[in-house]
C-alpha cells in the first residue's frame, strides 16, 4: 500500500479532527479520579466528540468484524497496555495508572491520540514509567523531519527506552493516519538489528505531507504481551506495569512536524 501525502487543505481538516480528539482526551483527563468508572469516562469522550460534529473512530471498528470495538475510547489499567474496553464495573482506584486512547473522525479524516496518567497518588516506579514513555514520544516527534527515515524514529525510541531500563512492545506499532485510522507507513517503536527482518515492514524517507501516529508502548518488565478473552484488551504477559502515549503528526517542508492532536 502506498503512503498518501496530504494536501494543505486536507491537513487543515486533519488538524480539526486532531483538535476534537484532544478536547475529548482533555475532558477525560479532568474526570479521572478514584471512584470513577471507565464507562463514565467513555461517555464524557463521546459527548465531546458529538458536540463537535464528529464521529468516534473506534466505535464499531473494524467494520465487518465479528468482535467490533464497543466503545468510544479504550481504557487500559495497570498491566493492560492498550484496547481495554470501558465498563461500568471497572472502577478506578487510588494508585492505578490508566491509558486512554481516543480517535475522532471529522469530515472524513481521523485524529488519533492517547495518554497515560496516575489515579491519585501513584508509586515512584509508576511515575518514572510515565515520564520515560512520554519522553520517548517526544524523542520520536523531534526527529520526524524531512530527510529522516521511519527506521530512524524507531531506533531512537527503542534506544532511549532501553537506556532507561525498560522494554519496548514489539507487536504493536505507530501507523499512518488519514482517511483511514490505519494507513501506511508503519512506524514501529523498535527496529530489527543485523539480518533480522519483520514481514511487511519497510523504512521510508519522510516527505512533507506524510501523516502518522507515533505511539510508544513501554513495559517495566519484559516486552511480551497477550490478548484477553474479550478479543481486545492487551496485557503484559508478566503482569508488569506498562504505559502508552500517542500523537498524530504531519511532516512539514522544513523544521519539526505539526502535532495534529495538540490543543
Amino acid at each position: 500500500m502506498a503512503v498518501i501525502r496530504k494536501s494543505p487543505e486536507e491537513l487543515m481538516i486533519m488538524r480539526e479532527a486532531g483538535r476534537i480528539t484532544a478536547l475529548a482526551l482533555q475532558a477525560v483527563r479532568e474526570a479521572i479520579r478514584p471512584g470513577v468508572s471507565t464507562k463514565e469516562l467513555d461517555q464524557i469522550a463521546a459527548d465531546v466528540i458529538r458536540r463537535h460534529n464528529a464521529k468516534a473512530a473506534f466505535l464499531g471498528y473494524p467494520p465487518g468484524s465479528p468482535h467490533p470495538f464497543p466503545a468510544t475510547i479504550t481504557t487500559s489499567i495497570n498491566e493492560e497496555l492498550v484496547h481495554g474496553i470501558p465498563s461500568p464495573k471497572r472502577i478506578l482506584r487510588e494508585g492505578d495508572i490508566i491509558s486512554v486512547d481516543c480517535g475522532a473522525v471529522y469530515k472524513g479524516f481521523v485524529g488519533d491520540a492517547a495518554f497515560t496518567m496516575g489515579v491519585g497518588h501513584i508509586s515512584d516506579a509508576a511515575r518514572k514509567l510515565l515520564e520515560v514513555t512520554e519522553t520517548a514520544l517526544a524523542v520520536g516527534i523531534d526527529i520526524s523531519c524531512v530527510g529522516n527515515e521511519t527506521s530512524t524514529i524507531s531506533k531512537a525510541i527503542q534506544e532511549y527506552v532501553e537506556s532507561q531500563g525498560y522494554s519496548v512492545v514489539r507487536e504493536y506499532t505507530g501507523h499512518g493516519v488519514g482517511r483511514s485510522m490505519h494507513e501506511e507507513p508503519q512506524v514501529p517503536n523498535w527496529w530489527p538489528s543485523g539480518r533480522q527482518r519483520v514481514r511487511g515492514w519497510r523504512s521510508i524517507r519522510l516527505e512533507a505531507g506524510i501523516t502518522f501516529a507515533l505511539e510508544p508502548m513501554v513495559n517495566i518488565g519484559r516486552p511480551e504481551t497477550k490478548v484477553l478473552d474479550d478479543h481486545w484488551t492487551v496485557v503484559t504477559q508478566d503482569g508488569s506495569l506498562c504505559a502508552h502515549f500517542e500523537h498524530t503528526i504531519a511532516i512539514t517542508p522544513k523544521g519539526p512536524p505539526l502535532i495534529l492532536t495538540a490543543l
